[in-house]
């Protein structure tokens, strides 16, 4: 099969519910809530849909329920260019739902409900999907149906990259060692990657000895440090734009840096070009309702680091 597509996004699409309160309560407290979204979201869905925004050609594979067929987000997707004829449908369970809750300082508490995303444990791994891309982003999601995928990636020689997000408490020390093992990429916060170097009890140069070739650790609004095999420690200042919601842009972050990597750009390029991507995704509330393309997040990125 020849190669026709540039990223394969597997894991979660989701029903986002975005909220907003002035602090979180105490057990057994209430809180009002300030504001309330019902928005699209899901990280796989996410680098999916920022990615094809910035000119990639993206597909995705989500498990969802039958009330995703026909939907807005369903028809979303495929408006924006994102394949979608490998999905996963449940005939019992609806499409995962996500509530994240922001506070004033910016800090975060999300549920997560599975519902459809239960299926991923017994699907079969999407092969035919795989080998029609470039690069297999594997992002939250079953741990297991992500260690088969990354296999069968790295078996038909793709790059693979990973970001296990809020999932990370899934994974075993021996099923997160599996998966790092086959990833050339390994993307966290600055909380993940803290927590799997505690988990796998190594250092950054111990990680990277695993098998990635390239760490990327996002920081917030400190920038992201990139940590190389090849070329060492990179570190990018963050564009400081005002955050109205910081929901979804870690994810609009690794569509951004994957857009570039692809293309054959330095990994300062990347995590600069990664780092206007997100800028534009923090502006509005929801993780897919300030999209930029590829020209206005170019733009952004050259302007800021004259």
């Amino acid at each position: 099969m020849s190669i026709e597509r540039d990223l394969l996004v597997i894991g979660h699409t989701a029903l986002d519910y975005i909220i907003t309160v002035k602090e979180f309560p105490k057990a057994n407290y209430s809180a009002p809530m300030d504001t309330m979204l019902n928005l699209h979201g899901g990280a796989a869905a996410n680098v999916a849909m920022v990615g094809s925004n910035l000119g990639l050609k993206t597909s995705l594979v989500s498990a969802v329920g039958q009330d995703f067929m026909g939907s807005a987000y369903y028809n979303s997707l495929i408006d924006n260019g994102v394949k979608i004829d490998s999905m996963i449908i449940s005939e019992e369970e609806n499409t995962s739902t996500c509530f994240v809750m922001t506070d004033d300082n910016k800090d975060q508490i999300s549920y997560f409900y599975w519902g459809a995303g239960k299926e991923f444990s017994s699907s079969d791994v999407p092969v035919d999907a795989i080998r029609e891309v470039k690069l297999v982003h594997l992002a939250t999601g079953d741990p297991y149906f992500n260690c088969k995928c990354g296999i069968v990636a790295k078996e038909e020689g793709k790059l693979v990259s990973f970001d296990p997000g809020q999932d990370l408490g899934m994974y075993s020390p021996e099923k997160l060692k599996e998966v790092i093992t086959n990833c050339d990429i390994l993307f966290g916060n600055h909380h993940e990657i803290g927590r799997i170097l505690n988990s796998l009890d190594v250092d950054i140069n111990g990680l990277l000895d695993l098998g990635p070739n390239i760490i990327v650790k996002s920081c917030g609004k400190k920038g992201s440090i990139v940590y190389s095999v090849d070329e060492g420690k990179i570190e990018v200042d963050a564009i400081y734009r005002p955050a109205v919601d910081p929901t979804g842009a870690g994810d609009s972050y690794r569509a951004g840096f994957i857009s570039r990597f692809i293309n054959g750009e330095s990994l300062e390029e990347c995590a600069k070009f990664a780092s206007a991507v997100s800028s534009f995704v923090v502006e509005k509330q929801g993780c897919q309702t300030n999209i930029p393309s590829y020209d206005d997040a170019y733009n952004r990125m050259v302007n800021f680091y004259k």
